[in-house]
């Protein structure tokens, strides 16, 4: 049976800093810490179908010419440039028309000679002798011929072969994190699986005896479940692979028995039960599971009392308990995390000026205030989204970013520049 927390000598707590490592560490040593932590993991193929936002483990050189041959960027008619010469609304020039070429079409025995035409479609294959393709709209075609009204210049609306993508292009790079646009330029490239870093598993715990799930009663003292749901969508947005694993118990032997099972997770997240509380256990944790832990509390605001440790290659995050500091804690420390086991080349939020449009309060950490930008004259403004609380989850939901006052930085008056973090756009 597992020994009792209580058992032990009140000097335990201390013990679970292992080699001198800092108990509190910046913000910035906290980034720092976790990347350093990170080692990718191994690849896996799959259908291109289910690429999309997943990253590249190997760079995409193309053995292809994209378009494979020179074809038509418009609906029109293939001619001779210089035959437009002088042609204008009063004195259009007339053309014969001696073809059609369709889209996928073939342009066996179809050239253009000097006044003669053939109509095109987009993407079809420019015919031998045609430099250029007139827009329908610009033409009137009558009885077999039609009129242009109005000089061209070679090549145009004219797509040559190979100049979106050449034979030996590197058009994908290892650590791209796929959009839309990259999986059709690998269908274009007749791609049907790629090769992509695995997804992390995520395994999520709340703790503590006032946390109720859904559908349980609430009653005095109790709080539900928020977190596990936040981060489970926020696991799965960063397209990890999370698992809940419940609520722990204030007990260190129901705690232990939980982070147990969990530990078959290539990451773990719990949140609770890291500050200094008689029932904070996750330390204790820790240790019992000889888990390295490289830091306990950070020095921001909000989600000051916040672990990390490592367990052979496993990524351990003790998050804060409130719902706030639970979620810039994820963004700012889980998030990087995450994109970087999948071996994400871009992991950091894009970060802008913008013009504060009230006075902001800070304590001297590096503090992440909820706000919400706009664009005004094409500059950036900003304010907070209300009452700042780490209980205020309203305040996260309405925010779309997040305002960062530097340490020792006490007051910020409105007017001034502040830096801000978009934290609903990708990753850069």
């Amino acid at each position: 049976m597992l020994k009792n927390l209580f058992d032990r000598p009140q000097s335990f707590k201390k013990k679970c800093i292992v080699d001198n490592k800092k108990t509190t560490v910046s913000f910035e040593e906290a980034q720092k810490i976790i990347l350093n932590s990170i080692i990718p993991l191994s690849s896996e193929n799959i259908s291109i179908m289910e690429a999309s936002n997943r990253v590249l483990y190997e760079d995409i050189v193309s053995d292809v010419m994209i378009p494979h041959v020179d074809d038509s960027a418009m609906d029109g008619y293939a001619i001779i440039a210089e035959d437009t010469h002088g042609a204008s609304i009063k004195n259009p020039i007339k053309f014969q028309i001696i073809g059609e070429i369709q889209a996928g079409g073939s342009i066996v025995g179809k050239k253009v000679s000097k006044g003669t035409a053939i109509r095109i479609m987009t993407g079809a294959p420019i015919p031998e002798g045609a430099d250029s393709v007139v827009r329908f709209e610009d033409t009137e075609e009558k009885a077999g011929y039609v009129k242009i009204f109005s000089e061209t210049a070679r090549y145009n609306n004219y797509r040559s072969a190979g100049e979106n993508i050449k034979i030996g292009d590197k058009v994908l790079q290892k650590g791209d994190r796929l959009r839309s646009a990259d999986v059709g330029i690998l269908v274009s490239l007749n791609y049907n699986t790629v090769k992509v870093y695995k997804q992390p598993t995520v395994s999520i715990i709340s703790t503590g005896d006032e946390i109720a799930d859904i559908g349980e009663e609430i009653q005095m003292g109790r709080i539900r479940n928020v977190n596990a749901y936040t981060l489970y969508s926020e696991v799965r947005k960063y397209n990890g692979i999370p698992e809940y694993f419940g609520i722990a118990k204030d007990s260190m032997i129901d705690m232990k028995e939980v982070f147990l099972k969990a530990l078959k997770s290539d990451v773990v997240i719990s949140t609770g039960g890291v500050s200094t509380g008689k029932y904070d256990f996750v330390k204790e944790i820790y240790s019992d599971l000889n888990i390295d832990m490289q830091f306990e509390r950070v020095n921001v605001k909000p989600g000051s009392p916040c672990a990390f440790g490592k367990k052979d290659n496993k990524l351990i995050f003790g998050l804060p308990g409130n719902p706030v500091p639970t979620l810039t804690s994820f963004i700012q420390f889980v998030r990087p995390a995450l994109l970087g086991l999948m071996g994400a080349k871009r992991i950091k939020k894009p970060i802008v000026n913008a013009f504060l449009e009230e006075d902001i309060n800070s304590a001297e950490v590096h503090h992440l205030l909820r706000g919400y930008f706009t664009i005004k004259n094409n500059e950036f403004h900003v304010s907070t989204t209300g009452n700042q609380k780490p209980s205020m989850l309203r305040s996260m939901s309405a925010a779309n970013c997040l305002i960062i006052v530097p340490e020792n930085v006490t007051s910020v008056k409105a007017g001034e520049k502040v830096a801000v973090q978009l934290i609903d756009h990708d990753e850069i």
